[in-house]
């Protein structure tokens, strides 16, 4: 088969969309990170990454002015799916990492993503593995959240029914991607 048959044997079968969330600590950055080093055509997307794109003006997901923070959370969900779009189109299975607090976002990641099968995992070790783990983080990289339980409760009440709820609190990372790579396809569609 010549190299242009080989990239249409690739292009044929257009892969699945990854969405991997959780709580902040539950392990999505190094979770997602091992699922895309496993795969053998793959793209890992950080929604950190990607927000931290705007430069000037920038305002997080938390901040104020409120309508701006939402504005931007919603333009790096535009540019998340984006990519996410290209890189299938291209045969290449993105890995999605960001969290996704309801069924409004989640929906509208869905809606941007047409004709491709979105899985949806929520990485779920509960808030206490989520605090601990993140004292184990380099200082730097460490973050500062005190709303585990509102975020938590919403999570639950709004996704809840949707997608695979994955508790990961006995697993490793590696143990952790092996199982989403092995289970996801079953357990977590969206779509």
């Amino acid at each position: 088969m010549t190299t242009a048959g080989n990239h249409a044997a690739v292009r044929r079968e257009t892969p699945d969309c990854l969405i991997v969330t959780g709580l902040p600590g539950a392990g999505k950055s190094t979770v997602t990170r091992r699922v895309a080093e496993r795969l053998p055509r793959s793209a890992r997307l950080d929604g950190d990454f990607v927000s931290r794109l705007v430069v000037g003006g920038r305002v997080g997901a938390l901040g104020e002015p409120a309508d701006e923070a939402a504005r931007q959370v919603e333009l790096c969900n535009r540019n998340l799916c984006t990519l996410a779009a290209n890189f299938c189109d291209a045969g290449f299975t993105p890995v999605i990492d960001w969290v996704i607090p309801d069924r409004a976002q989640l929906d509208f990641f869905v809606s941007l993503l047409p004709a491709r099968r979105v899985l949806f995992v929520v990485l779920a070790p509960g808030i206490e593995a989520c605090r601990h783990r993140n004292t184990l983080r380099d200082p730097q990289e460490r973050f500062f959240f005190d709303g585990y339980e509102e975020l938590d409760a919403a999570m639950k009440r709004e996704l809840g029914d949707v997608g695979w709820w994955f508790d990961t609190s006995a697993l490793t990372a590696e143990e952790s991607a092996d199982r989403v790579i092995e289970e996801a396809r079953g357990r977590a569609p969206v779509n």
